[in-house]
């Protein structure tokens, strides 16, 4: 059985872990800080993110922590709809959407790891510092730490250690977060009554006047009062690159009357800013696509192999996809080496692909559209600013290159005969269509 050392302990390294032990091997997960914290905010966790967490047998489990996204609505800067579709189950979809912190589906992976591997399988406090490999396995080399090997021997190695990757860093030196969009995220949660039926996610704003508000609950009744912890996330154009730390907070202050415009009869978005527990702001950065993810008997995984926008709910979901496809080659191929290229062959062009759209606005396009249609003013009727015929085979598009076809998709050529020229040119996967 192949020693296998896993490098990094957060959502996509527990899920690798957990995958692997489906799959017979005891691996060991090396995670740099000396305890674990339930960082971040919300995640979208798409259907097909949701049915690798049923495979790993987490269903219930994950069920009981999240929420379960029940529709999607887009709308103007001035609070008019745009368009709406179900999600999930109510779409047709096998498997639900579900929203949830970060921070607690990593502990839920965590704990399932602790089960079925012990106590021991994850290592805190050690902080890679130099690898070398060999024609029979890779040499780690650890910081010294108390009760960290300052040297570990393992068949394989594989660096699943986010953005900052480590791994990835000695792989590629070369490779570095210097893709700034312009744009800045504020991302912050809110405890709030629920709105609509408890499980909407709305788009909001306009990019070019306002900026973009993607607003959706991730935990019900979190204060035992009935109250749910809402996670919210705005894009402001036009700011300099900032320190790239999820810990920098900033003042309601500097976003909430930016949506004051905005009449919804069933959220009042400016108080829902004001109100926030905390905010934060993040420089929305990505690595350029790799090339080569596997490098011998070391291969990359989730963030440090594929860092996206965190637009669209792909980031953690591909890196559930990553565990999978990954421990299935390790498992049918005897060889690692072998075995980790065929990983790198099934993910990287698709992945890569989806990076590269995610610069994009991917269906946010849709808001712009309007905009630019409208010229910024109040409708009467959406289908007289863009066909609803349009939109859908928009959305159709951005699902099926997501890997999660809608299941009412009809065959791309009756989509291409509905999208306008002009809309073809300004939509980020257009290129998909045509």
């Amino acid at each position: 059985m192949l020693d296998i050392a896993i490098i990094g302990a957060g959502p996509g390294g527990l899920a690798t872990a957990l995958r692997l032990e489906q799959k017979g091997f005891r691996p060991k997960i090396y995670e740099a800080v000396p305890d674990l914290q339930p960082l971040g905010v919300g995640v979208d966790i798409k259907v097909y993110g949701t049915k690798e967490l049923t495979e790993m047998g987490l269903l219930e489990r994950f069920q009981e922590i999240s929420v379960e996204a029940t529709e999607s609505i887009f709308y103007t800067g001035h609070g008019q709809e745009i368009f709406g579709e179900k999600c999930g189950k109510h779409i047709g979809y096998d498997h639900e959407q579900r929203f949830v912190h970060r921070g607690t589906l990593q502990f839920l992976l965590r704990e399932a790891v602790i089960e079925r591997l012990g106590p021991d399988a994850i290592v805190y406090g050690a902080r890679l510092q130099t690898f070398e490999q060999d024609e029979t396995g890779v040499t780690l080399h650890f910081a010294e730490a108390e009760g960290v090997p300052q040297t570990v021997r393992a068949d394989v190695m594989l660096g699943i250690d986010g953005i900052h990757s480590a791994v990835r860093k000695q792989l590629l030196p070369a490779s570095t977060r210097t893709h700034y969009s312009g744009i800045a995220m504020y991302r912050g949660v809110t405890v709030m009554p629920a709105y609509r039926d408890g499980g909407t996610i709305l788009h909001i704003g306009d990019p070019i006047r306002q900026g973009s508000l993607i607003v959706y609950p991730i935990r019900n009744d979190v204060d035992g009062q009935g109250n749910v912890l809402v996670n919210w996330v705005c894009e402001q154009r036009g700011k300099p690159k900032g320190v790239e730390d999820w810990s920098v907070r900033v003042s309601p202050d500097e976003i909430a009357h930016v949506f004051d415009d905005v009449k919804l009869d069933f959220l009042d978005v400016g108080k829902m800013i004001r109100e926030a527990r905390e905010i934060y702001i993040y420089p929305l950065i990505d690595n350029d696509p790799l090339e080569q993810w596997s490098f011998g008997r070391v291969s990359l995984v989730g963030d440090a192999a594929h860092a996206m926008y965190p637009r669209g709910g792909n980031g953690v979901c591909q890196a559930l996809v990553d565990a999978r496809v990954i421990s299935e080659k390790l498992h049918e191929i005897d060889d690692p080496v072998a075995a980790l290229q065929a990983y790198q062959d099934a993910r990287l062009e698709g992945v890569n692909r989806l990076v590269i759209a995610n610069r994009g606005e991917g269906p946010e396009v849709i808001r712009r559209l309007v905009e630019e249609k409208s010229g910024g003013q109040p409708f009467d009727d959406i289908d007289t600013v863009i066909p609803r015929a349009e939109v859908e085979a928009l959305f159709m598009e951005y699902h099926r290159m997501a890997g999660m076809k809608r299941p009412d998709d009809a065959q791309k050529a009756a989509f291409k005969a509905v999208f306008t020229e002009e809309t073809m040119k300004k939509t980020a996967f257009a290129e998909d269509i045509r």
